[in-house]
């Protein structure tokens, strides 16, 4: 395991930011249990899955509230509203279509309207230039760790430098411990990159 450095993973505060990849959600619920306050999931309404409290970080339930949208524009609109609520703590999204840059410069003035933080999990490639930063995550599979094993990819940065690393995250522990760090995309492999592009558009 490495030595403790400034957190990688904290998202600029009052901003979008964007996550792809197999392992999107668990970055998301990641996220989701760093930001205090209430936090707004706005989901598809055809999306019928549903979370399970025991699975999520310790308290993140209590405070979790999911929005389901019966189209895209009313998943976006809902998204903008939530950001620019003072009380929001932090909001996730599942845009089901590619992010205009329109969209997406709307979404950044509802969130430095409101001061909130935004995270939209996207499909491949289904990205907006406007985000200020963009992940890319993925499992990885016989790690030998006692925790579950993830790939975190920083592959856009608006305020600085791009990473990687592989990180064991426990929820319920809380604390992610980083086991391997790379100052580019090697990490990514092919294999990662296909396995997400297979998995970006739906769950």
């Amino acid at each position: 395991m490495l030595p403790p450095e400034p957190n990688p993973f904290q998202l600029v505060p009052a901003r979008i930011h964007e996550v792809e990849g197999a392992g999107r959600h668990a970055f998301a619920i990641f996220q989701a249990a760093r930001h205090a306050g209430p936090v707004f999931w706005v989901r598809p309404l055809r999306d019928r899955g549903t979370f399970l409290p025991a699975g999520l970080p310790q308290g993140l339930a209590a405070r979790l509230y999911q929005v389901c949208a019966g189209s895209e524009v009313d998943l976006l609109w809902a998204v903008e509203e939530t950001l620019r609520a003072r009380l929001t703590g932090f909001v996730l999204a599942e845009p089901t279509k590619p992010l205009s840059l329109t969209a997406g410069r709307r979404l950044q003035l509802a969130a430095e309207a409101g001061r909130t933080t935004g995270l939209m999990m996207i499909g491949a490639g289904a990205g907006s230039n406007a985000t200020e930063s963009r992940w890319h995550c993925r499992p990885l599979a016989g790690a030998g760790w006692d925790m579950a094993a993830h790939h975190w990819a920083l592959t856009k940065n608006k305020r600085g430098l791009t990473g990687a690393w592989h990180v064991a995250w426990d929820p319920q522990d809380g604390v992610p411990q980083i086991f391997d760090t790379r100052d580019d995309q090697a990490g990514f492999g092919q294999a990662g990159v296909d396995q997400a592009s297979g998995a970006g558009s739906s769950r």
